[in-house]
């Protein structure tokens, strides 16, 4: 290295200076003759013809090397960005002692793709405005690396998943439905296709990650459905008498749609002198095995009257 001051102009950090002698000599090839990473990374950045190298700011001391060495071979360095490193919640490098940090593990957990990418760009970095949830084309459009903070980020997982639940919001329902296919079935939930795209209006503002489909929705393809706790609290509190005639009403309802459904359930509310929560609470407990559930009418009038009726008895004893 030559005995002398070092500059590296960088995009995020700005001018960057070594003091001579503070970039000392390195080794380019090892004894049996074969390169190290600081020549084989310039000879490809000169082969690839890269313009711009952006990578994280714990690499920086690299640069003057990677310039000198590339200098060195006639070429010209590639302008730098050295970004921040992610941070977790205790301010240290993300690593996976703070728990998911690979894009599988996000996916698996029920991340969409659009929410991930978008909140990885915003680490750091902003549009310019107040935009948090930003396309893949608006975010394209907005990029600068000038625009990067040259701060580090904290990886804030409530943020990511309010984000994801604006994304899954925002999907249609045969897409939506598509991509919660693979959560029930890795629970052992058999699906019915159709049944599933039209329970998607009915949960997609409840669902934060695509995994909570499973306990949303689990009562509509499976029959096998053991109260929680709270559930099991609910029917053993209601009486038996009520939920055999909320069994007999809804049996007997003229249509079974969700206007009808509701009608009727606001008929037993009304002769039990209850009120439609509290009314509500036990049936909803028997036919879901949940305490809570997309809403009521609308999950009865998917499941059928077969299995409504009989999962109702069932509870009644």
């Amino acid at each position: 290295m030559p005995d002398s001051e070092q500059v590296v102009d960088d995009l995020v950090k700005g001018e960057v200076r070594w003091g001579p002698g503070e970039v000392r000599d390195f080794v380019l090839t090892r004894a049996d003759g074969s390169p190290v990473f600081l020549l084989a990374v310039a000879v490809d950045d000169l082969l690839m013809e890269v313009t711009h190298v952006v990578r994280g700011d714990d690499l920086l001391a690299s640069a003057p090397r990677n310039a000198r060495v590339i200098e060195a071979l006639g070429g010209t360095p590639p302008a730098y960005a050295h970004v921040p490193q992610v941070l977790g919640p205790d301010r240290r490098p993300l690593s996976k002692r703070h728990g998911s940090t690979s894009v599988r593990s996000f996916r698996e957990l029920g991340y969409v793709p659009e929410a991930l990418v978008n909140y990885l760009a915003l680490l750091g970095w902003s549009p310019g405005d107040d935009r948090e949830v930003l396309s893949m084309p608006e975010m394209i459009e907005a990029f600068d690396l000038t625009r990067v903070s040259s701060n580090p980020a904290a990886f804030d997982t409530e943020k990511l998943t309010w984000l994801n639940n604006r994304y899954i919001q925002s999907l249609g329902d045969d897409d939506l439905a598509a991509r919660c296919v693979h959560f029930l079935v890795e629970a052992g939930v058999g699906v019915e296709p159709n049944v599933l795209r039209d329970a998607m209006p009915l949960v997609k503002e409840r669902m934060k990650t695509l995994t909570e489909v499973v306990d949303l929705l689990r009562f509509l393809f499976s029959d096998d459905i053991a109260p929680n706790e709270k559930a099991a609290g609910i029917i053993a509190k209601a009486s038996p008498t009520y939920l055999k005639e909320a069994a007999e009403a809804l049996d007997a309802s003229p249509v079974w749609d969700t206007v009808t459904i509701a009608a009727t359930l606001d008929g037993l509310a009304a002769g039990a002198g209850l009120s439609r929560t509290k009314a509500w609470q036990p049936i909803r407990a028997a036919v879901t095995g949940s305490n809570v559930s997309p809403p009521l009418p609308e999950s009865l009038a998917l499941l059928g009257r077969e299995r409504t009726v009989a999962r109702v008895r069932a509870a009644a004893g």
